[in-house]
């Protein structure tokens, strides 16, 4: 959705973390919002205001006054006018202010003077951010209204690993959209997302997998979010990251695949099966690592139940279900036979034919099919567009099915 005209003033505070708002404010832009910058002092030190005035557009203010030009920055006013104030990164420090009636500062006047609804995102230590204290203020403050973007685990600056990195741009982006969105055109609807390998063990140590990478599977479930689906997401095998409003599953085989998608299939309005399921599984696996002594080596093979086939058995006419065919000859005719066969509203194909499509790449090249025949061929786009694409798709088939909710 477009934030165009919505007036966002963010707050960054003295944190190393202020470096990730120059693309936050990069994004905010570009979706047309009005972006006002208020930096407390210390935040200066780690990026400066030449930076985020440059790409908001507007003056950066830190001061109540500025000597050189005269101005002065009415904090009542901007907290007034503004739609939303956000404050990230938010330092404990400034938390502590905010949680206790600080007021020693612009963005803390400011933060008391809106009637807006303020969202804050820490980034500290992970000590910090554990301490009681920390906890208590963030308490305190979600008490008050406010809106909480919890921090993410990772690696910190201090060099510790855990909880206390500012979320990502593209994730505080999304809790802003969904902020300013009551009326998304998915709001209300389940969704069924798969993604990524799956991994058949053959011993403790080696298994029978694939080169899937789930990048198509998680731009689907990014996207799908965005528009507003309440959305699960099965995925195997992968270091892809997801937004923490997706309900993700993570599986190792096949089997654990159907039996994960199986208890969220019924209550799906929405289900698209992008992982790269295993054909088939070792018959038995092996207790202990098999040793190499032999020069030939067989492994007895047992298909693996087609998920996709047996969830069209089950598909309400209500429901959108989405497969992906990854073909490396007669591409149409496999997709088609797929569409039918297996009772698809849908099949994405793509070929290995295509440069820069398929597994590992960040692109992808897709022709969309629908149960009549009718094909819809794409450029090759980003993943993310390609997703794009895609989910207007499903949201125009779901209004169409669904033409009441």
């Amino acid at each position: 959705m477009s934030l165009k005209d919505k007036n966002i003033v963010i707050g960054v505070c003295g944190s190393i973390a202020a470096y990730k708002i120059a693309t936050l404010i990069r994004l905010l832009v570009k979706e047309q919002a009005n972006v006002q910058v208020i930096m407390t002092p210390d935040a200066q030190h780690f990026i400066t205001p030449l930076t985020l005035a440059t790409l908001s557009k507007n003056p950066v203010h830190s001061t109540y006054f500025d000597e050189q030009s005269g101005t002065w920055h009415n904090h009542v006013d901007i907290g007034l006018n503004a739609d939303l104030l956000l404050i990230a990164p938010a330092t404990a420090n400034t938390i502590s202010k905010m949680a206790n009636g600080g007021c020693d500062n612009l963005l803390l006047a400011t933060y008391l003077s809106a009637r807006c609804t303020v969202m804050f995102a820490p980034a500290m230590d992970l000590d910090m951010w554990l301490h009681p204290a920390t906890q208590r203020n963030v308490s305190l403050l979600q008490t008050y209204g406010n809106v909480l973007i919890e921090p993410e685990n990772g690696e910190l600056a201090s060099g510790l690993i855990g909880q206390g990195r500012l979320a990502e741009p593209e994730e505080i982006l999304l809790r802003i959209q969904q902020f300013f969105t009551d009326d998304l055109p998915l709001k209300g609807k389940k969704a069924l997302v798969s993604a990524g390998p799956t991994y058949e063990a053959i011993d403790p140590v080696r298994y029978i997998g694939n080169h899937s990478s789930g990048k198509m599977g998680y731009a689907i479930a990014e996207r799908l979010v965005t528009l507003g689906a309440d959305v699960t997401l099965v995925s195997g095998p992968t270091a892809l990251q997801v937004s923490k409003n997706i309900n993700r599953i993570d599986v190792q085989s096949a089997k654990d695949m159907l039996d994960a998608c199986e208890q969220y299939f019924d209550n799906a309005d929405i289900v698209v099966m992008s992982a790269a399921v295993a054909d088939y599984t070792p018959t038995t696996v092996a207790d202990q690592k098999i040793k190499k002594k032999e020069d030939h080596f067989q492994i007895e093979l047992t298909k693996t139940v087609d998920i996709l086939a047996h969830l069209g058995q089950k598909k309400a006419a209500t429901q959108s279900l989405v497969g992906f065919a990854l073909e490396t000859n007669n591409e149409l005719e496999n997709a088609l036979g797929k569409l039918k066969r297996k009772n698809l509203d849908f099949i994405v194909l793509n070929s290995m034919q295509d440069k820069g499509a398929g597994f590992a790449h960040d692109t992808n090249k897709i022709t969309i099919i629908n149960r009549d025949g009718n094909k819809n061929e794409f450029a090759l786009k980003s993943k993310t567009e390609v997703a794009k694409d895609l989910c207007q798709v499903i949201t125009k088939h779901q209004h169409t099915v669904n033409p009441s909710s």
